[in-house]
């Protein structure tokens, strides 16, 4: 009897925590925008300028306004190495709904550099509105500083 009622609860209690997760996942709300969705002229995604959350509102992410099905909020911030746009770089900021990233990276941002030079970044995180964050674009020296900083980490390991 003590089997049985000791199964019974570790069986409730699986039903509760499986409830509790399907409706945490259900529920994530984030913001949904795009650099190059915006109308000529206008920065309504934070490229350059300050992301305006009161002009934005979170859509969830598993509804039918998500753009992406997920259960994380997502942001992805580029950077050319030269332009043309203000202050001599173009840059282009994404934040929508998405699963886990490619690098398994499923809280926090992961960073680096494509084959011709533009910088990005990806960041994730599960809480509701948390890709609205104004994006803090590295500058060259912070760049230069930390591969700097990874190549010695390199060479002493």
């Amino acid at each position: 009897r003590n089997m049985h009622s000791l199964h019974l609860n570790v069986t409730w209690l699986s039903v509760i925590i499986l409830f509790i997760c399907v409706y945490e996942a259900c529920c994530i709300k984030c913001y949904q925008c795009s650099t190059s969705e915006d109308p000529k002229g206008e920065d309504h995604c934070g490229a350059y300028a300050y992301y305006d959350k009161r002009k934005n509102t979170p859509v969830e992410c598993l509804g039918e306004e998500a753009h992406a099905l997920g259960t994380f909020c997502y942001k992805r911030i580029m950077q050319g190495p030269r332009g043309f746009i203000w202050d001599g770089r173009w840059r282009s900021v994404e934040r929508r709904c998405a699963q886990i990233s490619e690098r398994g990276v499923n809280w926090g941002c992961d960073w680096g550099y494509d084959d011709n030079g533009v910088y990005w970044e990806e960041c994730y995180c599960a809480e509701d509105g948390c890709n609205g964050a104004t994006s803090h674009v590295i500058t060259p020296l912070v760049a230069a500083l930390a591969s700097c900083v990874a190549f010695l980490r390199y060479l002493t390991s």
